[in-house]
């Protein structure tokens, strides 16, 4: 059976502390790199996703020739809504 011994504890602090730094060393050097991959592929499966979408959109809207316009928004004006009414408060001394 063994026993702990003093210097054994040091060593073994030793170590956490050797592999902090270096993990810490190696995090600021590769994870930067690591990420901007990770956005770059998230940014190249997004475009591939809504491609089709803005292929059809595009399609759809250069075939048309007609123009339309609705005139029934522009002869009622847009009402505002009415929250409340404005109450101006007096300090009392």
């Amino acid at each position: 059976m063994q026993t702990a011994s003093f210097s054994g504890f040091i060593k073994a602090i030793f170590y956490m502390i050797a592999f902090y730094y270096i993990f810490k060393f190696l995090a600021r050097l590769f994870l930067p790199l690591l990420v901007k991959k990770v956005v770059e592929k998230a940014g190249q499966n997004f475009q591939q996703q809504q491609q089709p979408y803005q292929n059809t959109t595009w399609n759809k809207t250069s075939n048309k020739d007609e123009i339309i316009i609705d005139t029934a928004n522009s002869k009622n004006p847009r009402e505002t809504k009415k929250v409340g009414d404005y109450v101006d408060y007096v300090e009392i001394e």
